[in-house]
């Protein structure tokens, strides 16, 4: 009887992983707290940090959220970090959680016209080049005002429309009818070959779209998460964050769309692959039928939608309210004015962001036990024994390799709080703190495209429903990331180390495109660092 309750409570014990991932996580919460109490409290907070860096690395296995947040309570539990500490950084990131969890249910009930538009692209342009780096582009553009997240998913559920399309085709299947197309049992042996080119092309549109919300991610406030976190430490508003990344973010930006245009025309690392003429017309032929069926009630859903889109570019860039508290405005007008009155199509929408919420309140678990124990203490007095342009250069590639391998949320939040102690400190000056702030960002954001360990756009993408059926797996996903991966962090580190990002600082100061924070409540608000 005790064995078989035993074994019932170790199968139930996280499910579906692995046996030897739960054998890893009952260790680590086993270890943690002999290293704490016998050993040391620092090697105790370190074991702690790599520990959930491993949850995070694989993340395939497991959604981080459970391991990672048994081994934050059991930090709180040991005495590595306070309940108080932990709120104390939940509070101090609010807007963080707001922007998870309003804007990307908001931008959820604008589906529609990001449909519309992608649609559009694959219909209406015929250049594989063209296509692509509108793929780019659009992604960039939407992922530097919207949740990249979101972005994303609304273009899998373009590609997963459309290879449902095509596939119910190629298996001869009734329009009318329901069709797996999970399955290619049925689909007819000279359609075959064409499936498998139009899937190539789908894993080409889908990458370049993935590393534009990193293009575009990179360069406000809003495009992700650590972004927010860093602007708020720095006290810069969504105008300011974009000029002062732009040094760094322009630049990156156009290397990023030319590494899409000459990967597509070379048909190097599995790209340049073109949609097969007959599939073409099949989803040419869909959307002239989708169109045709739509009424003027659906017309003018898009209509608004375009409206409030409009909305949420001003309301960021004059800075009207707290980037939650937008998100909350387009929640509100996009139900308002679509017809969505029902609490449950309401509430699907929050379904997306929620979990990744509960995991970046994890996180900041975990900063609180790296501030109690000064774990990164010495590796920032180390960083910053260098000088000028090499201690951004560090800064940037220390940030670039820990996201290739764990989360670009946690290391940005950890290193700027590292930072923004050391300002607090008077280790470093203001306008030292500004540009390492940059230098943060950036390494965050770029090199994390090397792995979907990094990007979380990437890791949605790679852990869809999509991913199976057009065949993209984790080490595809790496392979066909390494041109942009290599461009994209050269690109960044020179222009941190040519100087270019501190002589373009000075001359927005000089031009009064920005200004200096020095002796406002942003330079320093409390003895940690916060």
């Amino acid at each position: 009887m005790q064995q078989s309750f035993l074994n019932a409570f170790y199968k139930n014990f996280l499910g579906h992983s692995p046996e030897w991932y739960k054998t890893a996580i009952i260790s680590f919460l086993v270890i943690n707290p002999i290293l704490f109490f016998f050993v040391s409290p620092y090697i105790a907070g370190w074991a702690l940090v790599i520990e959930f860096i491993f949850t995070l690395a694989m993340a395939l296995k497991c959604y981080p959220l459970q391991p990672g947040g048994l081994l934050a309570i059991e930090a709180v539990f040991i005495g590595m970090t306070s309940p108080n500490q932990v709120m104390h950084e939940i509070e101090a990131n609010i807007e963080v959680l707001l922007l998870l969890i309003f804007m990307v249910a908001g931008i959820y009930f604008m589906k529609n016209l990001l449909l519309f538009l992608f649609t559009k692209i694959i219909t209406k342009v015929r250049s594989k080049i063209m296509v692509s780096l509108l793929f780019c582009f659009a992604s960039a553009f939407l992922s530097a005002f919207l949740d990249a997240l979101t972005v994303i998913a609304v273009i899998i559920s373009v590609a997963v429309g459309f290879y449902s399309v095509y596939h119910k085709v190629a298996s001869g299947a009734d329009a009318n009818k329901e069709h797996d197309h999970t399955s290619d049992q049925n689909v007819a042996e000279f359609s075959r070959e064409e499936l498998q080119q139009f899937r190539a092309y789908l894993r080409n549109l889908l990458m370049h779209a993935g590393v534009g919300t990193a293009l575009g991610g990179v360069c406000t406030i809003v495009g992700e998460p650590q972004n927010l976190i860093i602007g708020d430490q720095a006290g810069w508003d969504f105008v300011e964050f974009a000029i002062r990344m732009s040094p760094v973010t322009v630049p990156v930006f156009i290397a990023g769309l030319l590494t899409c245009a000459l990967v597509e025309k070379l048909k190097w690392f599995s790209y340049g692959v073109e949609l097969p003429t007959n599939v073409r017309q099949i989803l040419i032929d869909f959307d002239v039928n989708e169109t045709k069926n739509r009424n003027k009630m659906e017309n003018v859903k898009l209509i608004m939608q375009g409206v409030i889109a409009v909305w949420l570019i001003v309301g960021l860039a004059l800075h009207l309210a707290a980037v939650g508290l937008i998100g909350l405005t387009i929640i509100i007008f996009a139900t308002s004015f679509t017809g969505i009155t029902d609490e449950s199509q309401i509430g699907h929408a929050f379904e997306e962001a929620l979990p990744f919420t509960a995991l970046l309140a994890v996180f900041f678990a975990v900063v609180a036990v790296i501030i109690d124990q000064q774990l990164f203490t010495p590796v920032i007095n180390w960083v910053l024994t260098y000088e000028g342009n090499m201690q951004l250069v560090m800064f940037y590639l220390a940030n670039g390799f820990l996201s290739m391998v764990s989360d670009n949320v946690f290391v940005g939040t950890v290193y700027i709080t590292e930072v923004k102690a050391a300002l607090v400190n008077g280790q470093i000056t203001r306008d030292q703190f500004d540009l390492l702030a940059v230098a943060i960002n950036t390494g965050t954001n770029l090199p994390s495209v090397a792995t979907p360990n990094g990007q979380a756009a990437f890791l949605f993408l790679l852990t869809s429903a999509l991913a199976p059926l057009i065949r993209l797996s984790y080490s595809r996903m790496v392979f066909m990331a390494l041109p942009y991966t290599i461009v994209l962090t050269i690109v960044g580190m020179l222009a941190i180390a040519s100087g270019t990002l501190e002589s373009a600082t000075q001359s927005y100061y000089d031009q009064g495109l920005i200004e200096h924070h020095y002796g406002k409540s942003t330079e320093m608000d409390g003895s940690d660092g916060h």
